[in-house]
């Protein structure tokens, strides 16, 4: 007798659909590289059977059909898709229990966002067991953030309440620092840092020092190495000669790699010289070589000089920074194409625009900035650092429309947050304490924008899609300075405020900057959205996880509509897989070929356009990766540049696939019987694809 309804975990009876076990299967198959689709279909008519001779007289359940797919596969002598099946089963049973535990519909973590945290944040014991489950995590962050109150002689409880359920939802999430420390001995809650490198060999090697202590607590570091003398120049204190600011930055490289920072993930962090340093050529091809400076991502602090000159095809000088000398003249084109080329091989250096930066430095009489945290988005002063935290913009659609008033509470106990973790952070040196605590800057942001526009029917690359991301930004800009206002009226002003362009514009202001738009690897993951401003990156693709263990995942909103509108199976998520997006894939709506493109389909153009529409509202400074395809040419690198220069960006960072050997995101490598789909590690999320900006956020 055929098999005709199954009962669901919640006791519903409803149809029984064989094709849910076949693509449920199919995936599985694909996950472990093997022959999938006739092999799938075999199954599921096998395990049918089973069921039919076992519940002649009942209803089988959802866990009697899973049960008969591992047995089916184990008798079929597939093992290993047998243990895929099994192990995705068991992992998705312990995220319902864990929702179960919260007493609310959230989080909604995915499979790999559970190893994600299991991994890198939940707590452990010191055999390297975990002691934490993800809800126990949130509230260790919410009580140990709320607990600042009680010093401004104000209850936290109601704070700890609500910094609690806005992250258990997952609308908002603070930077990885603060999830890792938070209320436990090592206390460090900021991911971004600056420190800096003077002319002597005794302030390196405190550099270096420094240096350790921060990755060691999960932050990443920016120098300015621009003040180190020349390769060549004279050294008078030992008779020799200078080896230059390229030869000393392996020291840091070297640092990093041995400290891994502190278990939790990779150190990273940013080198950037100055475009008139005598050694600027050096540093511009320095990472032609892969295995050179693995730890560091390189940005050139290019002047509105300098870019006067590119454009009018002038020369410049290159100066020594020991005694300002004029060492020689070079063409300003030159060099600037120099630094195309360079990008175009190896993804380095990107671009800073340092004088753009210093035009909205909130506390020019404090001092210049001059270098910004490993991804780019902070610029910072010697010693400062900042503490950041992103709001899930997925989660602010309902109804197809934006929520501005959920926006608004967000942004406005988001700012409460971030302002409370300044006070909560065990900071690594008192220099950077003090400096921090004198500015207070935080830097608030958004992930999940890709989301929300594809839940809005707005395709990426459009003006609506423009013209939607300066409202946002405008939005979220205004209503934090707002809150910070309030702050300040209870608590007081940061103490250089006196010093600040915002004394003259208000009575009060508890923060000098409020918003930073940070990429949102590993964050972004937890909060199973889109990695910060950056468009879907694959629709479906394999994700590696533990122990070289691979998922099929598709992205949820795509799964979500293809089934709504009929046309979903594994069979079309496998033809997707195979280049991460709809192009040339038969079967999908024109409608929807247009809403869910990802970041290879979009112009460079396009990219560029869309930070700048972000920047134009933000404080600090924006993190977005152009991703190119392979064929992209030189050409296209420098026109991105460029108009990055005209758009009034403060930086820009290129990567084209494949020019690097060691990558997050592959297309095309993974084989199953000679078919070939996108591979993506377990904590990339979009945006920068290389080792180097590992899992930010």
């Amino acid at each position: 007798m055929p098999v005709e309804k199954i009962r669901k975990r919640d006791g519903r009876l409803v149809e029984f659909d064989p094709s849910k076990i076949r693509d449920a299967v199919h995936r599985a198959f694909i996950a472990v590289e093997l022959e999938d689709g006739e092999r799938a279909e075999a199954v599921t008519g096998e395990v049918v059977r089973v069921l039919e001779e076992r519940f002649r007289e009942g209803v089988p359940s959802v866990e009697d059909a899973q049960d008969a797919v591992i047995e089916v596969l184990r008798r079929k002598g597939y093992e290993r898709v047998a243990e895929e099946y099994r192990s995705y089963r068991e992992r998705k049973g312990e995220i319902r229990r864990l929702r179960q535990s919260l007493g609310i519909q959230e989080p909604k973590l995915t499979v790999n966002a559970l190893e994600v945290l299991r991994r890198r944040y939940l707590l452990k014991d010191e055999s390297e067991r975990v002691v934490e489950t993800p809800d126990q995590m949130f509230a260790r962050v919410a009580g140990a953030i709320a607990r600042v109150d009680r010093e401004y002689g104000e209850d936290p409880e109601e704070s700890e309440r609500t910094f609690y359920r806005m992250m258990a939802r997952l609308e908002f999430l603070p930077n990885s620092p603060t999830l890792f420390n938070a209320g436990t001995e090592m206390g460090q809650l900021s991911a971004c840092f600056v420190l800096p490198v003077e002319d002597s060999l005794e302030s390196i090697l405190t550099a270096v020092r420094n240096m350790a202590l921060i990755e060691k607590s999960g932050g990443g570091v920016g120098f300015d190495f621009s003040r180190l003398r020349p390769r060549g120049d004279v050294v008078r204190s030992t008779g020799g000669v200078a080896s230059g600011p390229v030869s000393f930055m392996r020291i840091f490289d070297t640092a990093t790699e041995v400290i891994k920072a502190g278990g939790k993930r990779r150190g990273a962090m940013m080198g950037i010289l100055r475009v008139d340093h005598p050694d600027i050529l050096e540093f511009i091809t320095c990472k032609r070589d892969p295995s050179f400076l693995p730890n560091f991502n390189l940005s050139v602090s290019v002047t509105d000089d300098f870019m006067e000159k590119v454009e009018e095809g002038g020369e410049y000088w290159l100066v020594n920074p020991r005694n300002g000398e004029r060492v020689r003249k070079v063409g300003a084109r030159s060099v600037w194409e120099l630094m195309a080329e360079s990008a175009w091989t190896s993804g380095d250096p990107g671009v800073i625009f340092i004088d753009e930066i210093n035009r909205h430095n909130p506390t020019p009489e404090v001092g210049r900035m001059e270098a910004t945290n490993p991804c780019g988005e902070q610029p910072l002063l010697p010693y400062e650092s900042c503490n950041l935290g992103s709001i899930n913009l997925s989660r602010m659609v309902e109804g197809g429309e934006v929520n501005w008033e959920k926006l608004r509470e967000t942004v406005r106990n988001a700012v409460h947050f971030l302002d409370n973790v300044i006070d909560a952070n065990r900071y690594p040196l008192r220099e950077i304490e003090a400096i921090t605590r004198a500015n207070r800057k935080i830097g608030l942001g958004v992930m999940g924008f890709a989301d929300m526009l594809i839940k809005l029917g707005i395709r990426y690359d459009s003006e609506e899609a423009l013209g939607l991301a300066g409202r946002l930004m405008r939005f979220v800009s205004e209503e934090a300075r707002k809150k910070s206002v309030e702050i300040a009226e209870r608590r007081g002003s940061f103490p250089n405020f006196e010093r600040s362009i915002w004394k003259d514009r208000y009575e009060a202001m508890r923060n000098a900057t409020v918003t930073t738009i940070a990429p949102t690897g590993s964050i972004s993951i937890i909060a199973g959205c889109s990695s910060g401003i950056e468009p879907v990156f694959a629709l479906s693709f394999i994700r590696k996880v533990l122990g070289g263990a691979k998922l099929f995942e598709i992205h949820p909103l795509f799964e979500l509509v293809s089934k709504e509108r009929g046309f979903y199976s594994a069979k079309l998520l496998e033809e997707v897989a195979r280049t991460g997006s709809l192009r040339g894939v038969e079967g999908v709506p024109e409608d929807l070929k247009n809403i869910f493109v990802t970041a290879l389909d979009i112009a460079p153009e396009w990219h560029v356009r869309m930070q700048a529409s972000f920047q134009r509202y933000t404080d600090n400074a924006v993190s977005k990766t152009v991703n190119l395809p392979a064929e992209a040419t030189v050409e296209e690198v420098r026109r991105v540049y460029e108009l990055a220069w005209r758009l009034k960006c403060k930086g820009i960072t290129v990567f084209r696939y494949g020019s690097k050997p060691e990558q997050v995101l592959y297309i095309g490598e993974i084989r199953a019987k000679e078919r070939r789909f996108v591979a993506a590690e377990s904590e990339y999320a979009g945006g920068c694809p290389t080792m180097t900006c590992p899992f930010p956020g």
